[in-house]
């Protein structure tokens, strides 16, 4: 499966039990994006979302560690995720886009 996903905090800053964070929501979506690379798993990060792709326990439970790590930066998170689920397909994340820029190239012939 592929999840793009996109978290943000909201609210005060709770305190955090290692010591203060910063209010840079740039610095809690890093935190998030961290979360997703340490994973391991195949992933990319644009300008709005992550996508990550793998199992759906596997992924979710990167989404849920990225969204906690979110939540030291705010009293709220804010969470939008969407969902691509094909059981026994793999390496989508990269096909998909390979397939769309087939047919613009087939379209300019």
């Amino acid at each position: 499966m592929i999840v793009a996903f996109s978290v943000a905090p909201s609210g005060s800053a709770p305190d955090a039990p290692d010591g203060p964070v910063s209010d840079s929501v740039g610095d809690a979506v890093a935190a998030a994006v961290r979360v997703v690379r340490e994973s391991g798993l195949p992933h990319e990060t644009s300008s709005m979302f992550t996508s990550i792709e793998g199992e759906w326990d596997e992924v979710m439970d990167v989404v849920k560690r990225a969204t906690e790590a979110v939540g030291r930066y705010g009293s709220r998170v804010s969470l939008v995720l969407k969902a691509d689920i094909r059981p026994g397909w793999t390496g989508q994340l990269a096909a998909k886009v390979d397939r769309v820029e087939q047919h613009l190239a087939r379209d300019q012939d």
